[in-house]
């Protein structure tokens, strides 16, 4: 599992936008005890990257969330490849509908190549959906998943 992961982050956000998409991470995870992440890699081993996004939830463990409220925002960079895949527990509770309207916005955002905008929209969406159905309990909640941007290959 270990090599799926790079140790060194790759260059693709400037520190500007990487604080802008870590902050949305944190914002959004500050009103609920859901959990979202962010998983970058240059080429979609996939033709659908729906399915690349499910394999690297299941890698990165985020279906074990008490809840099963967690959420993955993936993005393949060359191929220009994207999606959110969300756990059952907070999925059925959006509906499909929720989650075309939230890779629309992305789609809306790269095409002005917004593109940690799109990733930042998408997140604090996500995260104001995870608030209704999973609000913040400051005396049950603890922080399941790292806040971090995962840097794939």
């Amino acid at each position: 599992m270990f090599s799926l992961f790079k140790s060194k982050q790759q260059k693709f956000f400037s520190q500007e936008e990487q604080t802008k998409i870590l902050n949305a991470i944190r914002e959004a995870e500050q009103q609920t005890n859901g959990e979202v992440r962010l998983f970058i890699e240059s080429k979609c081993r996939f033709v659908d990257p729906l399915d690349r996004a499910a394999e690297i939830f299941f890698q990165l463990k985020m279906n074990e969330t008490v809840n099963r409220n967690a959420v993955l925002v993936y993005i393949a960079t060359v191929h220009h490849q994207f999606a959110v895949f969300a756990d059952e527990g907070i999925y059925n509770k959006a509906g499909q509908q929720f989650w075309n309207d939230a890779v629309k916005g992305m789609v809306s955002e790269f095409k002005k190549d917004h593109i940690a905008e799109g990733i930042a929209e998408v997140i604090l969406k996500t995260g104001q959906l995870l608030k209704t159905h999973f609000p913040y309990d400051a005396s049950t909640d603890k922080n399941e998943l790292p806040d971090d941007i995962v840097f794939g290959r």
